[in-house]
């Protein structure tokens, strides 16, 4: 199952032209047009544009990889007929999501070209801080799995992609944004650093700086666990 759905997406324009334009994006943000994510004009060896980026395309980039994992299924009447293979609902859920999600993993993964063009035009060679790197990098893949899932649960919603594609960019803004933008209403610093903490902007944040803590780490992983647990029961 995994591989079908992986392959599907190699077989159509979908995977190309959703990671064409991911990089094309990147790249002109970080090379070509002037400004602070500007790598030339910030005179600074650092990527930080790409993990300001980022967030930003995944929430359109991901729903689109996922908007159409089971809506097209039931759309196209498959849905029954996959169910009376020899496959539990939860293995076709998982299978469904890791597909989606390589396929980020892959779009981010080339991005390394970036870091080492960086690493080798550095004064001197080298003068950049990987470990602050990396670590925003594990960061934006825990980002893309919590709005994988996210989507891959959107997606059971209705037979239709749109629909899907929107509820999709909506909840994965609120679940990023949303929070910090709540908490703003608030005065009571308690209150505030609980909201924000609900979000997922500012364990990114916490991740970006070079340090990745076991709660930062927990949050992605239950965000995910818990919208592909919702998957497979509104599918049931």
């Amino acid at each position: 199952m995994f591989r079908k759905e992986l392959l599907y997406y190699f077989t159509t324009p979908v995977a190309y032209i959703v990671i064409g334009l991911y990089l094309l994006i990147i790249f002109l943000f970080l090379w070509v047009i002037p400004g602070e994510w500007n790598i030339i004009d910030s005179g600074y060896s650092q990527v930080d544009g790409l993990f300001r980026l980022s967030p930003w395309l995944f929430l359109f980039m991901c729903p689109a990889l996922t908007m159409r994992l089971f809506s097209e299924e039931r759309q196209n009447g498959t849905w029954d007929l996959l169910r009376t293979k020899p496959i539990s609902l939860h293995r076709i859920v998982i299978a469904k999501f890791m597909a989606a999600w390589v396929l980020v993993v892959i779009s981010i993964s080339a991005c390394l070209i970036h870091y080492m063009a960086v690493y080798f035009i550095a004064e001197p060679v080298g003068n950049i801080d990987s470990a602050a790197f990396f670590a925003a990098f594990f960061g934006l893949m825990l980002i893309s799995l919590s709005f994988i899932a996210i989507g891959t649960f959107a997606s059971s919603f209705s037979t239709n992609q749109i629909v899907c594609f929107i509820l999709s960019v909506i909840a994965c803004a609120f679940f990023y944004y949303g929070f910090d933008l709540l908490a703003s209403l608030f005065h009571d610093s308690a209150t505030v650093t609980f909201i924000e903490h609900i979000g997922g902007y500012q364990h990114f944040l916490s991740i970006s700086r070079g340090v990745i803590e076991i709660k930062d780490l927990a949050y992605f992983l239950i965000v995910a666990v818990f919208f592909l647990s919702s998957t497979i029961y509104k599918l049931k």
